[in-house]
């Protein structure tokens, strides 16, 4: 009803008992009911289960040692959390060890287990557990830190699933501080009652993550042996590359030819690719020949909701991640490529030219960046298209091509201008199972984890027989 104003009533000695906080947001109905529904169950404060928790403190500026070759110590921020995971991405900033070492008492370190959350700003209560995929992460100071290491009388994969399910998000929202700009504390976190059940049921959120990992690496084999057949039918395993520093060209061969003078664009590596290609037996042509570009603006209505992909988003599998959702008004005006099922997208700005992604269904008709360029073609098959253009191959010969004083990228006279070879039809279908194979494995790596967080709210709303119950039943489809 419009101009209907929502108001609890609340004991004075009860507002003595949480803090004294006085602010009506922390008054709210719903959240009054999840703490009564939570007291019910049982709960323990976080403060009480042996979790150490811990962020880095004001460190020096260390922006200078950043690298994206994922080389070194990965230095995780807010966009490095991912669907409830920490996510490592071509964005994901590296730090060298030395940094580390001369900071100990000020970057604080996560291990895979442990569990980082955002600490304020539109981010606030992002979360994310920490994968094995290193075996340590330095921490910005934008996460709070929660160490699971010592954790007691609690699962710490069901912390994790809590935490990342609605109930677990209102709580942390809940308890944020309201001075200036909303954020979370080590205190206020501490605080936080965590709802209890029965050990059987919380070893099920570790088993059940366990499996959607054991998804996600038989999704990356997948790929990888795509990846290893398109190498091999191309010629690119065993390569031998030059290891001459020199090349030695005149002005007719060099810049009457090619426009450029800078020595990077002829090193004799970069000769040694495009050969490979030129005698490629089932032949080659140019990229504008090849494929179809879709480089036409679309502008976006200002009240309409769109999904928006950016650099952010795409995984090293050549996966799309996650999006931004949000009105036409609202979306940045980069925003302004339309993208359908199995194009193909690729980033052009040099420093992240690995950032290739195959379009699913889900994001049909989504935006993404004036960054990518946006293909496809009836020669070659997209899921070719992908590992092709993420390739050792095509990665050296887009790096090559990439020109520019502040930002460096491929230009689209350049790019339309690359050779491509036409991939063998039969390695193509090939290569089209064995990703079509790879994706399938993520999307069910992905639904085990939306089962988790869903389970959870499922024993809050009503009890742990029925999640139980729930989990068996997508576990038996």
């Amino acid at each position: 009803m419009k101009g209907r104003v929502e108001f609890s009533i609340v004991k004075l000695s009860e507002i003595d008992n949480i803090k004294g906080r006085l602010d009506a947001e922390y008054y709210k109905r719903s959240y009054l009911k999840l703490e009564e529904k939570i007291n019910a169950i049982g709960k323990i404060k976080i403060k009480d289960i042996n979790v150490e928790l811990d962020c880095s403190a004001f460190y020096p500026s260390i922006t200078e040692y950043y690298n994206f070759d994922f080389e070194g110590v990965p230095f995780l921020r807010v966009n490095d959390i991912q669907n409830g995971l920490v996510t490592i991405n071509s964005e994901t900033a590296f730090l060298p060890q030395f940094v580390l070492d001369n900071n100990p008492s000020t970057i604080a370190i996560a291990y895979p287990g442990d569990i980082v959350i955002a600490k304020g700003g539109n981010t606030l209560a992002k979360l994310g557990l920490v994968t094995n995929e290193y075996p340590y992460y330095a921490l910005s100071r934008d996460l709070i830190l929660l160490r699971t290491k010592n954790i007691k009388q609690i699962n710490k994969y069901f912390l994790w699933a809590f935490l990342h399910s609605k109930y677990g998000q209102d709580l942390l929202w809940r308890t944020a501080s309201q001075t200036g700009q909303p954020h979370l504390t080590l205190p206020s976190i501490g605080e936080i009652g965590l709802p209890r059940f029965m050990d059987d049921f919380e070893n099920k959120f570790e088993s059940l993550y366990k499996l959607s990992i054991k998804y996600k690496d038989r999704s990356v084999k997948a790929y990888q042996e795509a990846e290893n057949y398109l190498l091999k039918a191309i010629g690119l395993k065993g390569l031998k590359l030059s290891e001459e520093n020199i090349n030695i060209k005149n002005f007719k061969e060099s810049f009457l030819a090619t426009g450029r003078l800078d020595a990077e664009y002829y090193q004799p590596k970069y000769e040694d690719y495009i050969n490979l290609i030129y005698k490629y037996t089932n032949g080659y042509d140019l990229l504008g020949s090849v494929c179809n570009i879709k480089d036409k603006n679309f502008n976006p209505e200002d009240n309409i909701e769109y999904k928006y992909i950016e650099l952010s988003n795409i995984g090293k599998s050549g996966e799309i991640t996650g999006c931004t959702i949000a009105k036409g008004n609202e979306l940045p005006t980069r925003a302004r490529r339309k993208v359908n099922e199995n194009d193909v997208i690729i980033s052009s700005i040099e420093g992240s030219l690995e950032s290739c992604a195959l379009i699913p269904k889900e994001y049909d008709n989504a935006l993404c960046s004036t960054g990518f360029y946006v293909i496809n073609s009836k020669k070659i098959n997209s899921e070719t298209l992908l590992i092709l253009f993420k390739s050792e191959l095509m990665q050296n010969i887009l790096k090559q091509n990439c020109s520019g004083t502040i930002l460096t990228a491929i230009n689209k006279n350049e790019f339309l201008n690359i050779p491509v070879p036409i991939i063998d039809k039969n390695a193509q279908e090939i290569i089209r199972l064995k990703i079509t194979e790879s994706f399938n494995l993520r999307k069910q790596s992905e639904n085990l984890l939306e089962i988790v967080k869903r389970a959870v709210e499922i024993a809050i709303e009503q009890d742990e027989k029925v999640a139980i119950e729930y989990i068996d039943m997508y576990l038996s489809i």
